[in-house]
């Protein structure tokens, strides 16, 4: 092993030729995979790489995993346009190999070293106690490396990244941080970090407290900016065509006033005669769409009881739909009265425990007083008391809409009990899971 990275070693950084781009490339990989997976640095392979990115001009911070992406851009400015281009040119080789041959050699060695930086930076979270200033760090390295990895890659991608993000929220002395204002400052909200402070509100007081609050009432707004966005063209109420439409100019139907009259028209005098005058129906349902949200507060869920809690205050804003929430683990709560803040919602909830559906559903059968005009959207990943698929198939066959959602999140990840994922499909009620604009879209169609 010693032998041959000393022979590539000099293939790399010797002269030109005899596939030598490729050795510095597989180098710059060697040491990749060698920090990733010991933090301990091989020489060898650090000589040989620092001497490489000297060759093709790059600076040598680019191999220094404690140096942002954010603050290479900030030294040499040069360096923003490459990283962005790493999305058209990350095939590298892949199937194209007789085009990518064809390639400069310094081109594809340079796009080595940026890969390697950013999966550097990223995956090698390393261990011990994690301060707001490297977190925050390594989320904007994540931005970098999402955008480099293109679209095609990027819901799985953000699912690895949430689960890394978490790990390094676990890290933090979030209390010290959240204690001092100047350090709180830093912190920018995210799901890993909304979960972590909800789980350990109940420890907090005096200015920790305050910043938690503040923090978590950033992220429930710029989530409900973004979902906020999606449901404003909702179209609340059906037509309801018992009632005359109003016969005034800016109800007319001139489209079907014109077609119906098309038999008066007077080709001599080019004039079409009109001997009736048709209005559109405007009159929409007065009865409210009652909407019950029902929400699994355990701990897996927190993404998609987020989501949910927020986008349920969002359609309670809207007139003419009656909005109730209700969250459970092996106990119900009916938070109802806070549905249209789910800051007050989400201050309320209290992560972990076990699951019991039933207990909910004791809470949320009461409230369907008009079942063809109730949606129930149900928010869990069914790992629970199978004795809840007989409450489903009792409200499905009164005519309840009933759907429910295994995961609505960014990265459409989701673990769905089998068992009541095949009864539901069965039952025609499929379980939705994916972007919350799934969900969005359901419940559109349904107060359309």
């Amino acid at each position: 092993m010693s032998d041959q990275t000393n022979h590539t070693t000099t293939d790399a950084v010797g002269p030109e030729g005899g596939g030598a781009d490729r050795n510095r490339r597989q180098v710059l990989y060697w040491r990749l995979l060698s920090r990733l997976f010991d933090r301990e640095e091989q020489p060898t392979l650090e000589a040989a790489s620092v001497a490489i990115v000297d060759t093709i001009g790059l600076p040598s911070g680019l191999l220094d995993p404690s140096v942002s992406v954010d603050t290479l851009v900030q030294r040499f400015p040069d360096l923003e346009a490459e990283f962005q281009g790493l999305t058209e040119l990350k095939a590298e080789d892949g199937d194209n190999e007789h085009e990518n041959e064809a390639d400069d050699p310094d081109e594809q060695v340079r796009r080595a070293a940026l890969v390697s930086k950013l999966l550097l930076n990223v995956f090698a979270t390393g261990t011990g106690n994690v301060t707001a200033q490297q977190l925050s760090d390594w989320k904007r390295d994540a931005g970098w490396c999402t955008q480099a990895m293109g679209t095609e890659s990027a819901d799985e991608l953000r699912g690895v990244l949430a689960g890394l993000e978490g790990d390094l929220v676990k890290r933090m002395r979030l209390r010290e941080v959240l204690a001092d204002n100047a350090l709180a400052r830093q912190l920018t909200p995210s799901m890993s970090l909304i979960e972590q402070l909800l789980r350990d509100k109940d420890n907090l007081s005096g200015v920790a407290l305050a910043n938690a609050k503040a923090l978590i009432r950033r992220y429930v707004d710029e989530v409900a900016e973004v979902l906020r966005t999606q449901v404003q063209q909702t179209s609340v109420g059906t037509i309801d065509r018992s009632v005359p439409p109003k016969r005034v100019f800016r109800n007319l139907d001139l489209d079907r006033t014109i077609w119906k009259n098309l038999t008066n028209w007077d080709p001599e005098s080019e004039r079409l005669y009109v001997d009736q005058l048709f209005y559109r129906h405007t009159a929409k349902r007065t009865t409210p769409a009652r909407m019950v949200v029902v929400v699994d507060q355990s701990g897996s869920m927190v993404d998609s009881m987020v989501n949910c809690t927020i986008l349920a205050s969002i359609f309670a804003g809207l007139p003419k739909v009656d909005v109730h929430l209700v969250a459970y683990d092996t106990r119900a709560l009916d938070l109802t009265p806070w549905v249209k803040d789910p800051f007050e919602v989400l201050l309320r909830t209290k992560l972990g425990g076990g699951t019991d559906g039933t207990a909910a559903m004791a809470l949320a059968r009461p409230k369907i007083a008009d079942p063809r005009n109730t949606v129930v959207v149900w928010i869990s990943d069914f790992y629970d008391n199978r004795a809840l698929m007989t409450d489903f198939e009792a409200i499905h066959r009164s005519g309840v809409k009933l759907i429910p959602v295994g995961s609505v999140n960014s990265s459409g990840r989701q673990s769905v009990d089998e068992w009541f994922r095949d009864r539901l499909k069965n039952l025609g009620t499929p379980v939705i899971s994916g972007h919350i604009r799934k969900l969005v879209l359901e419940l559109k169609n349904f107060l359309a």
